[in-house]
Protein backbone atom coordinates (compact mmCIF):
# COMPACT_ATOMS: atom_id res chain seq x y z
CA UNK A 1 0.00 0.00 0.00
CA UNK A 2 1.64 3.64 -0.87
CA UNK A 3 0.76 6.83 0.64
CA UNK A 4 0.16 9.96 -1.49
CA UNK A 5 2.16 12.65 -0.50
CA UNK A 6 0.45 15.74 -2.00
CA UNK A 7 2.96 18.27 -4.51
CA UNK A 8 4.05 21.01 -2.71
CA UNK A 9 2.79 24.39 -3.58
CA UNK A 10 6.26 25.81 -3.17
CA UNK A 11 9.95 24.65 -1.93
CA UNK A 12 12.25 26.72 0.20
CA UNK A 13 15.41 24.79 1.03
CA UNK A 14 14.59 21.11 1.55
CA UNK A 15 11.23 22.22 2.98
CA UNK A 16 8.41 21.52 0.67
CA UNK A 17 5.08 23.83 1.57
CA UNK A 18 1.78 21.72 1.69
CA UNK A 19 -0.75 23.82 2.70
CA UNK A 20 -1.38 27.68 3.73
CA UNK A 21 -2.45 28.17 7.05
CA UNK A 22 -3.54 31.05 8.88
CA UNK A 23 -0.32 32.87 10.34
CA UNK A 24 -1.64 34.68 13.73
CA UNK A 25 1.29 36.89 13.24
CA UNK A 26 3.54 38.22 10.52
CA UNK A 27 4.30 36.79 7.10
CA UNK A 28 3.04 33.92 5.84
CA UNK A 29 2.52 30.50 7.63
CA UNK A 30 2.70 27.16 5.65
CA UNK A 31 2.46 23.31 7.01
CA UNK A 32 5.41 21.90 5.23
CA UNK A 33 7.57 18.32 4.80
CA UNK A 34 11.05 18.73 6.05
CA UNK A 35 12.48 15.88 3.64
CA UNK A 36 15.72 16.09 5.48
CA UNK A 37 14.37 14.23 8.69
CA UNK A 38 11.38 13.44 7.31
CA UNK A 39 8.72 14.97 9.69
CA UNK A 40 5.94 17.66 9.51
CA UNK A 41 7.12 21.05 10.18
CA UNK A 42 5.75 24.82 10.09
CA UNK A 43 7.38 27.50 8.56
CA UNK A 44 6.80 31.09 8.84
CA UNK A 45 8.30 33.57 5.75
CA UNK A 46 8.39 36.66 6.87
CA UNK A 47 7.72 39.52 4.84
CA UNK A 48 10.60 40.93 2.81
CA UNK A 49 10.61 44.32 4.71
CA UNK A 50 10.16 42.67 7.70
CA UNK A 51 14.05 43.78 8.63
CA UNK A 52 16.04 46.04 6.54
CA UNK A 53 19.34 44.00 4.94
CA UNK A 54 21.57 45.91 7.29
CA UNK A 55 20.23 44.23 10.67
CA UNK A 56 19.57 41.19 8.59
CA UNK A 57 22.04 39.39 9.88
CA UNK A 58 21.82 39.94 13.33
CA UNK A 59 18.38 39.04 13.12
CA UNK A 60 18.91 35.64 12.22
CA UNK A 61 21.23 34.94 14.56
CA UNK A 62 18.84 35.99 17.35
CA UNK A 63 16.61 33.77 15.84
CA UNK A 64 18.91 30.88 15.53
CA UNK A 65 19.75 31.48 19.21
CA UNK A 66 15.58 30.39 19.74
CA UNK A 67 17.04 26.80 19.20
CA UNK A 68 18.28 26.60 23.00
CA UNK A 69 14.71 26.99 24.09
CA UNK A 70 13.80 23.76 25.35
CA UNK A 71 10.71 24.33 27.27
CA UNK A 72 7.53 21.96 26.98
CA UNK A 73 5.37 24.85 26.44
CA UNK A 74 7.83 26.52 23.91
CA UNK A 75 7.37 25.79 20.26
CA UNK A 76 10.45 23.99 19.15
CA UNK A 77 12.60 26.19 16.50
CA UNK A 78 14.20 23.96 13.98
CA UNK A 79 15.93 26.33 11.55
CA UNK A 80 16.28 30.08 10.62
CA UNK A 81 17.19 30.51 6.96
CA UNK A 82 16.53 32.82 3.84
CA UNK A 83 15.14 32.58 0.51
CA UNK A 84 14.47 34.94 -2.50
CA UNK A 85 15.73 37.63 0.54
CA UNK A 86 12.93 36.71 2.73
CA UNK A 87 13.77 35.14 6.16
CA UNK A 88 12.16 32.25 6.98
CA UNK A 89 11.56 30.16 10.36
CA UNK A 90 11.16 26.79 10.48
CA UNK A 91 9.39 24.90 14.13
CA UNK A 92 7.20 22.26 15.02
CA UNK A 93 3.94 21.55 13.65
CA UNK A 94 1.57 21.36 16.20
CA UNK A 95 -2.48 20.30 16.24
CA UNK A 96 -4.43 22.17 17.82
CA UNK A 97 -6.59 25.05 17.92
CA UNK A 98 -5.71 28.31 19.24
CA UNK A 99 -6.50 29.91 22.97
CA UNK A 100 -9.17 31.98 21.19
CA UNK A 101 -11.04 29.28 20.08
CA UNK A 102 -11.14 27.07 23.03
CA UNK A 103 -12.77 30.68 25.04
CA UNK A 104 -15.15 30.93 22.46
CA UNK A 105 -15.75 34.31 23.57
CA UNK A 106 -17.22 33.82 26.50
CA UNK A 107 -15.48 33.20 30.19
CA UNK A 108 -13.53 29.54 30.76
CA UNK A 109 -13.19 27.26 33.84
CA UNK A 110 -11.70 29.07 36.47
CA UNK A 111 -9.72 26.60 37.35
CA UNK A 112 -8.57 25.77 33.45
CA UNK A 113 -7.62 29.05 33.14
CA UNK A 114 -5.44 28.97 35.90
CA UNK A 115 -3.63 26.17 34.88
CA UNK A 116 -3.09 27.45 30.81
CA UNK A 117 -1.94 30.71 32.78
CA UNK A 118 0.85 28.49 34.73
CA UNK A 119 1.74 27.37 31.97
CA UNK A 120 2.26 30.58 30.25
CA UNK A 121 3.98 32.00 32.90
CA UNK A 122 6.65 29.25 32.96
CA UNK A 123 7.20 28.99 29.52
CA UNK A 124 8.22 33.04 29.59
CA UNK A 125 9.72 32.55 32.72
CA UNK A 126 12.24 30.65 30.88
CA UNK A 127 12.19 32.41 27.99
CA UNK A 128 13.62 35.75 30.30
CA UNK A 129 16.05 33.58 31.77
CA UNK A 130 17.53 32.75 28.51
CA UNK A 131 17.28 36.58 28.00
CA UNK A 132 14.87 37.18 25.59
CA UNK A 133 11.11 38.94 26.34
CA UNK A 134 8.25 37.79 24.24
CA UNK A 135 5.96 40.68 23.31
CA UNK A 136 3.70 38.47 21.19
CA UNK A 137 1.25 36.81 23.76
CA UNK A 138 -2.91 36.36 23.27
CA UNK A 139 -5.35 34.40 22.92
CA UNK A 140 -4.54 33.79 19.13
CA UNK A 141 -1.27 33.43 19.14
CA UNK A 142 -1.10 30.92 22.10
CA UNK A 143 -2.02 26.84 20.44
CA UNK A 144 -3.92 24.74 22.51
CA UNK A 145 -2.34 21.17 21.71
CA UNK A 146 -4.35 17.90 20.66
CA UNK A 147 -3.54 17.20 24.41
CA UNK A 148 -4.58 20.07 26.13
CA UNK A 149 -1.15 21.81 26.73
CA UNK A 150 -0.47 25.66 26.19
CA UNK A 151 2.47 26.07 23.68
CA UNK A 152 3.38 29.77 23.03
CA UNK A 153 4.55 30.91 19.93
CA UNK A 154 8.82 31.05 19.87
CA UNK A 155 8.90 33.12 16.41
CA UNK A 156 7.64 35.87 18.32
CA UNK A 157 10.14 35.81 21.12
CA UNK A 158 11.95 38.87 20.41
CA UNK A 159 15.60 39.78 22.34
CA UNK A 160 15.92 42.83 24.19
CA UNK A 161 16.53 44.92 20.93
CA UNK A 162 13.36 43.51 19.85
CA UNK A 163 12.10 42.56 16.77
CA UNK A 164 11.65 45.76 14.25
CA UNK A 165 9.41 46.08 10.93
CA UNK A 166 6.63 47.11 9.04
CA UNK A 167 4.37 44.00 10.82
CA UNK A 168 6.36 44.29 13.87
CA UNK A 169 3.01 45.71 15.47
CA UNK A 170 1.23 42.17 15.20
CA UNK A 171 3.13 40.50 17.47
CA UNK A 172 2.17 43.40 20.03
CA UNK A 173 -1.72 42.45 20.25
CA UNK A 174 -1.62 42.20 23.93
CA UNK A 175 1.04 44.64 25.10
CA UNK A 176 1.35 46.69 28.20
CA UNK A 177 0.51 50.47 29.02
CA UNK A 178 3.85 51.03 29.24
CA UNK A 179 4.39 49.12 25.42
CA UNK A 180 1.31 51.34 24.34
CA UNK A 181 2.98 54.53 25.05
CA UNK A 182 5.84 54.01 23.34
CA UNK A 183 7.91 53.78 26.61
CA UNK A 184 10.92 50.60 26.99
CA UNK A 185 9.14 47.35 27.98
CA UNK A 186 10.95 44.57 30.03
CA UNK A 187 10.36 41.26 31.39
CA UNK A 188 7.56 43.10 33.69
CA UNK A 189 5.83 43.70 30.56
CA UNK A 190 5.41 39.57 29.36
CA UNK A 191 3.78 39.61 33.04
CA UNK A 192 1.24 41.61 32.13
CA UNK A 193 0.28 40.16 29.02
CA UNK A 194 0.07 36.39 30.72
CA UNK A 195 -2.47 38.46 33.14
CA UNK A 196 -4.44 39.77 30.60
CA UNK A 197 -4.89 36.91 28.49
CA UNK A 198 -5.80 35.51 32.43
CA UNK A 199 -8.16 38.54 33.16
CA UNK A 200 -9.88 37.64 29.30
CA UNK A 201 -10.03 33.48 30.21
CA UNK A 202 -11.72 34.70 33.31
CA UNK A 203 -14.27 37.39 32.32
CA UNK A 204 -14.43 37.44 28.40
CA UNK A 205 -13.15 41.04 27.80
CA UNK A 206 -9.39 42.19 28.09
CA UNK A 207 -8.39 44.46 30.91
CA UNK A 208 -8.29 48.27 30.69
CA UNK A 209 -4.48 49.69 31.14
CA UNK A 210 -5.64 52.62 33.50
CA UNK A 211 -6.57 50.41 36.00
CA UNK A 212 -8.55 46.94 35.84
CA UNK A 213 -12.06 46.26 38.01
CA UNK A 214 -11.53 42.90 39.91
CA UNK A 215 -12.17 39.50 37.97
CA UNK A 216 -15.24 38.30 40.02
CA UNK A 217 -16.55 41.64 39.41
CA UNK A 218 -18.00 40.09 36.40
CA UNK A 219 -17.60 36.06 36.98
CA UNK A 220 -18.48 35.67 40.62
CA UNK A 221 -17.31 31.96 40.73
CA UNK A 222 -13.84 34.03 40.57
CA UNK A 223 -12.30 33.75 44.19
CA UNK A 224 -11.00 36.73 46.44
CA UNK A 225 -7.28 35.05 45.79
CA UNK A 226 -7.59 34.74 42.20
CA UNK A 227 -8.75 38.47 41.76
CA UNK A 228 -5.87 39.54 43.62
CA UNK A 229 -3.23 37.88 41.63
CA UNK A 230 -4.67 38.60 38.11
CA UNK A 231 -4.60 42.56 39.54
CA UNK A 232 -1.45 42.51 40.29
CA UNK A 233 -0.61 40.96 37.14
CA UNK A 234 -1.86 43.45 35.11
CA UNK A 235 -1.16 46.33 37.27
CA UNK A 236 -0.79 49.92 34.82
CA UNK A 237 2.64 50.25 36.76
CA UNK A 238 5.28 47.96 36.14
CA UNK A 239 6.99 48.36 39.84
CA UNK A 240 3.53 46.88 41.35
CA UNK A 241 3.54 44.10 38.90
CA UNK A 242 4.93 40.71 39.81
CA UNK A 243 8.76 40.97 38.93
CA UNK A 244 9.36 37.78 37.43
CA UNK A 245 7.07 35.58 35.54
CA UNK A 246 8.42 32.88 37.58
CA UNK A 247 6.92 34.00 41.01
CA UNK A 248 3.51 34.81 39.02
CA UNK A 249 3.51 31.03 37.97
CA UNK A 250 4.17 29.85 42.07
CA UNK A 251 1.81 31.94 43.12
CA UNK A 252 -0.89 30.36 40.48
CA UNK A 253 -0.24 27.35 41.82
CA UNK A 254 -0.09 27.72 45.14
CA UNK A 255 -3.66 29.17 44.89
CA UNK A 256 -4.42 26.62 42.69
CA UNK A 257 -3.65 24.02 45.63
CA UNK A 258 -5.38 25.73 48.12
CA UNK A 259 -8.57 26.05 45.80
CA UNK A 260 -8.56 22.31 45.03
CA UNK A 261 -8.85 21.53 48.88
CA UNK A 262 -11.44 23.57 49.18
CA UNK A 263 -13.24 22.45 46.16
CA UNK A 264 -15.05 25.55 45.63
CA UNK A 265 -13.49 26.32 41.71
CA UNK A 266 -15.92 25.85 39.35
CA UNK A 267 -17.56 27.66 36.09
CA UNK A 268 -21.06 28.96 35.72
CA UNK A 269 -22.60 25.78 34.82
CA UNK A 270 -21.27 24.18 38.03
CA UNK A 271 -22.20 26.93 40.26
CA UNK A 272 -25.99 26.89 38.01
CA UNK A 273 -25.99 23.00 38.84
CA UNK A 274 -25.88 23.50 42.86
CA UNK A 275 -29.26 24.54 43.67
CA UNK A 276 -31.50 22.11 41.93
CA UNK A 277 -29.40 19.49 43.64
CA UNK A 278 -29.86 21.10 46.89
CA UNK A 279 -33.89 21.73 46.59
CA UNK A 280 -34.30 17.95 45.72
CA UNK A 281 -32.52 17.46 49.25
CA UNK A 282 -34.51 19.55 51.09
CA UNK A 283 -37.97 18.11 49.13
CA UNK A 284 -37.55 14.48 50.00
CA UNK A 285 -36.36 15.50 53.77
CA UNK A 286 -39.95 17.10 53.96
CA UNK A 287 -41.28 14.14 52.73
CA UNK A 288 -39.55 11.84 55.41
CA UNK A 289 -40.68 14.56 58.27
CA UNK A 290 -44.22 14.57 57.02
CA UNK A 291 -44.40 10.51 56.93
CA UNK A 292 -42.67 10.73 60.59
CA UNK A 293 -44.99 12.90 61.67
CA UNK A 294 -48.05 10.97 60.33
CA UNK A 295 -47.15 7.54 61.37
CA UNK A 296 -46.87 9.37 65.31
CA UNK A 297 -50.01 10.45 65.06
CA UNK A 298 -51.44 7.25 63.89
CA UNK A 299 -49.77 5.44 66.61
CA UNK A 300 -51.79 7.73 69.53
CA UNK A 301 -54.66 7.63 67.63
CA UNK A 302 -54.64 4.15 67.78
Amino acid sequence: MTTHVPAPIAVIAHYNLLERLEPAGPGELFRARDTKKGRTVAVRVLPAGFVDAAGRQAFMERARGLSALSHPNVTTVFDVGEHDGRVYIVFEFLKGQSLRTEMGGRAINVRRAMDLAVQMADAVADAHACGYVHGGLSPDSVVITAKGHAKIPAFALASREGFTGPDAAHLHDYDSPEEARGLASDERSDIYSVGAVLYEMLTGRRPLHRGASAPSASNPTVPREVDDIVLRAVAPNPDSRYQSAAALAAELRSIGSLLDVRGVVGDDDDQQQAPPHSASRTIVLAIVMLLVLAAIAWWFLR
